[in-house]
């Protein structure tokens, strides 16, 4: 399904001008070589292109680029192997570079090896072909001899740059006919390519298409993908003699044709590098496509789902956000309300793939695919159901990852089949798992001397109240405090929050610890056993408030409602409710009244 998804998806970009034909390759190139009609080098020009970035201080900085050029297929084999129209400086010049000195020797002999190598590809291509710019690179292949030129002027005045640039040749004085632009150069190598598909090759039906056709012996390699190799890795590959069946070898076990291996390892690398198609989920890649071009599903997605889009200013997607969640509140259907955003296609499947190297292969650690109109609409369930007040903005996953760990710790890590599992909930709109709501209250409990923040209040609200409306009850916790729930649990927190609030008034603010640090997390699995102190302790604290009457009625409202007795022991979603109720008391102490100011100051 994931290879067929990318082989489509090569189409729509096939038809868009956004994927390269097949047979070439993108290749970066810094400097052109300009040959003279006999094949001297007659210069070597800069070829890049300035790039303009803002900086910090106002003012604009000038970057130069490398341009990116389409040439024949570039090779992945290791070892020597020369391309068509090489580019890379040790095949073309035999020279190595070393503290400001050219010389051909080394080691290995591998500099006077990879520049016979191109010698001889190049000059069997070049067979029977005719034109000024192919014969002048002729004559540079049968002229330039790399033990005469180590002190080439125009190789001297790179220098350092030498070895990590790449080339381009022209004939002097037309810069702007590169060779690898060359018809008959164009021709030749679709001639030569067709032809090396059909020889020594096994034919078998592809696994993908169907058809009869060559099958790929070794996959092309997936770069983009953090934690990778700089080299890329193969999404498809057979290394060890266990993995082959009926005598097959190497990746002929997967029966995928080399065109269908060439599409969709053309079209991953492609959103691998689009920032608008990637971003990083804690070690896992998250690359996503719609099966369109040009639409913005894409920057959308990325900025509900990660918090930002270089496409989408963050005033778009709040004001997109706000009637979004308007409909979520309301429960109504909003497939008219997508419809109607502009450049968005409810209705186009929507791809989500997460990638994870695992040595030199890259293990798929999910694949989904929906239409984009219920991915939107269970994102935007997701974002109402982690709200925790009318002003709340979309929250990240990043930042859901993030209230999933100490941060007292430097080393803590998440169980990456969690993040999934979370990842995939939002997608399908399903049941958050059950060990988000344990992971996050641990860590509220673990971390009891620290402020309780908003991700965290709403994961465990999401958490809770997902799970009763997937059980067909009514949702138990409101976005902001509520008065009228009557769960024990959730009385147990609003109760704490005023105690609490109450021993900070009556210590004038003034306390390092206070009763959050020493009784939440035993409050919070066993009230009956904390809160009797707690209360007694609250005696003293009335004694010297600001203003004794206004806790001792809020007190007594919420100990009615519990009607004097403490629960025994809170199971984990009541635990939640506790966390809930204290934190919804305690931002009440906060909210603007607008006639009598805060409601702390309430007689």
């Amino acid at each position: 399904m994931l290879i067929k998804a990318l082989c489509d998806y090569y189409d729509v970009l096939s038809r868009a001008g956004k994927v390269l034909p097949e047979g070439y390759s993108k290749v970066k190139i810094h400097y052109l070589i300009c040959l003279t009609p006999e094949g001297k080098i007659d210069e070597i020009i800069d070829w890049q292109q300035k790039e303009f970035i803002p900086a910090k201080n106002g003012k604009v900085k000038e970057k130069s680029v490398p341009r990116m050029e389409v040439m024949p297929q570039r090779t992945e084999k290791p070892g020597i192997d020369a391309n068509i129209i090489e580019h890379r400086p040790l095949y073309i010049f035999g020279l190595n570079y070393d503290d400001g000195v050219f010389q051909t020797e080394d080691r290995t002999g591998k500099a006077r090896k990879s520049h016979e190598a191109f010698v001889q590809a190049n000059k069997d291509f070049l067979e029977g072909m005719d034109s000024p710019a192919i014969n002048a690179y002729r004559a540079f292949l049968e002229n330039w001899h790399p033990d005469e030129e180590t002190g080439n002027p125009w190789l001297l005045g790179l220098g350092k740059n030498y070895g990590s640039s790449g080339f381009a040749f022209c004939l002097t004085g037309e810069p702007d006919q590169p060779l690898h632009e060359d018809v008959m150069v164009k021709e030749k190598w679709e001639a030569v390519r067709c032809a090396s598909e059909e020889t020594g090759t096994v034919k078998a039906q592809c696994s993908v298409s169907g058809e009869v056709a060559p099958i790929a012996r070794i996959h092309n390699k997936i770069k983009g993908v953090s934690g990778g190799l700089a080299t890329g890795s193969v999404l498809i590959g057979f290394n060890n003699s266990s993995e082959n069946s009926y005598g097959n070898e190497q990746s002929y076990n997967s029966n995928i044709s080399e065109t269908v291996m060439k599409r969709y390892s053309e079209t991953l690398n492609y959103l691998l590098g689009e920032k608008q198609h990637k971003e990083l989920l804690d070690d896992v890649t998250v690359v996503f496509w719609a099966m369109n071009s040009g639409g913005k599903e894409e920057s959308l997605m990325s900025a509900l789902f990660f918090g930002e889009s270089e496409f989408m200013s963050a005033e778009q997607t709040e004001g997109m956000l706000k009637n979004l969640l308007k409909d979520a509140a309301e429960g109504t259907i909003i497939q008219k309300r997508i419809a109607s955003l502009e450049g968005i296609d409810p209705e186009v499947d929507f791809y989500m793939l997460g990638l994870k190297p695992n040595s030199s292969r890259l293990a798929v650690k999910f694949f989904y695919r929906k239409k984009y109109g219920e991915i939107l609409w269970n994102i935007v369930r997701h974002q109402r159901d982690l709200q925790v007040s009318e002003d709340s903005r979309p929250v990240p996953f990043w930042r859901i990852r993030k209230s999933l760990l100490s941060p007292k710790s430097q080393n803590d890590k998440i169980n990456p089949m969690l993040l999934a599992k979370v990842f995939e909930s939002v997608m399908y709109g399903t049941a958050y798992p059950v060990s988000l709501l344990d992971h996050v209250v641990r860590r509220v409990k673990t971390d009891s001397d620290m402020k309780i923040d908003d991700v965290r209040a709403g994961v465990i609200k999401a958490c809770i109240n997902r799970n009763l409306r997937i059980a067909g009850k009514e949702e138990e916790i409101k976005m902001a405090l509520d008065k009228e729930n009557c769960s024990p649990a959730y009385l147990c927190g609003r109760l704490f929050a005023v105690l609490e609030r109450l021993q900070q008034e009556a210590s004038g603010n003034s306390l390092n610890r206070t009763i959050k640090d020493a009784y939440f997390a035993s409050a919070t699995s066993k009230p009956v056993l904390v809160f009797p102190k707690l209360l007694r302790l609250a005696q003293n604290h009335l004694n010297k408030a600001r203003n004794p009457v206004y806790y001792n009625i809020l007190i007594g409202e919420i100990m009615d409602k519990m009607q004097g007795e403490f629960p025994g022991t809170l199971l984990l979603a009541d635990q939640g409710t506790f966390i809930i109720g204290y934190y919804q008391q305690y931002q009440s102490f906060f909210a603007k009244n607008p006639e009598k100011g805060t409601e702390a100051e309430k007689e």
